[in-house]
């Protein structure tokens, strides 16, 4: 099959793009000035830049890397294939530590995902979201949940690789005393299955993201940093809101010193800033300047 058009969408860049290239070329300089501090090192889910990696993915990551990135979360290959994407991250000097493959791609292609994860380069694999009917995710979804999440992860460990599930707040509904969630990390292997962290839909369902890993702090290895805009009602277990509710960190409810504290007390590996509203080129450089600044 002929690359050519690959080649041609290649060299071509929206003024727009240029534009917001310079634009978050500024703001690392700004937040760089946020302090020198680095205990932590702040990556970025490339989910927060899906409305500009279908129209040039080459000069998206340039963009991530000129905010001062050099670790990312993969979340899709946008229309390339893994090899071709990974000789991208590599040209513009990102490491996909990690990468979220779907609950039906593992259902129907376990190799493939492997195969995919292990071509992008990946150390960790992880399930977003766990199938259910409506808004209501039930014991037996997080029975189903857990016993896949044993399995997988037994072949992700197999080839090397290390697997997560990341909440998305319906989990938290209260079940027998607890919740959901304790269900699914009570049944899985944490040999085989740990857990990804994000602290807005941990708190959108409930939770207290600090308490959280608290109470599992050998089973949460990764965390999705996002804060919630004020005035969003919690708890919800729908895992959904409003894209726009995402706000940069330290400007919503979420108490972010509290939180990375914590993270980096039990040891969590890799952090992400996931932005999902339309202000996330503008908003990631200052969340990181945010995360500078108050000392990690």
């Amino acid at each position: 099959m002929s690359n050519q058009p690959y080649r041609r969408t290649h060299r071509i860049i929206s003024i727009a793009l240029a534009m917001t290239f310079l634009a978050a070329a500024f703001s690392l300089t700004v937040a760089r000035a946020g302090g020198n501090s680095k205990k932590i090192n702040v990556g970025v889910q490339l989910y927060s830049l899906r409305v500009q990696f279908p129209k040039y993915v080459a000069g998206t990551m340039a963009l991530i890397n000129s905010m001062g990135v050099d670790d990312v979360e993969c979340a899709g290959v946008y229309n390339l294939s893994p090899d071709q994407f990974r000789k991208e991250l590599d040209a513009h000097h990102l490491r996909a530590s990690g990468g979220h493959f779907q609950w039906d791609d593992w259902m129907k292609d376990t190799d493939g995902v492997i195969k995919s994860a292990k071509a992008l380069g990946c150390e960790y694999v992880t399930v977003p979201w766990v199938p259910h009917t409506g808004d209501e995710f039930t014991i037996e979804n997080a029975h189903t949940a857990a016993k896949m999440f044993n399995e997988w992860g037994k072949k992700a460990a197999a080839a090397g690789l290390k697997f997560c599930y990341h909440p998305h707040g319906y989990e938290f509904r209260p079940y027998e005393g607890g919740t959901l969630f304790d269900v699914i990390a009570k049944e899985t292997d944490p040999k085989f299955a740990n857990f990804e962290i994000d602290i807005f839909w941990a708190f959108d369902g409930g939770a207290d993201p600090v308490k959280l890993m608290e109470k599992y702090p050998d089973r949460f290895v990764l965390m999705h940093l996002k804060d919630m805009k004020k005035g969003v009602k919690t708890p919800n277990y729908t895992g959904h809101e409003d894209t726009e509710s995402d706000v940069g960190l330290g400007t919503g409810q979420l108490d972010i010193p509290a939180i990375v504290k914590e993270g980096v007390k039990i040891g969590i590996k890799h952090y992400y800033i996931e932005d999902e509203s339309k202000s996330s080129e503008k908003q990631i450089p200052q969340s990181i300047q945010y995360i500078r600044s108050i000392g990690f």
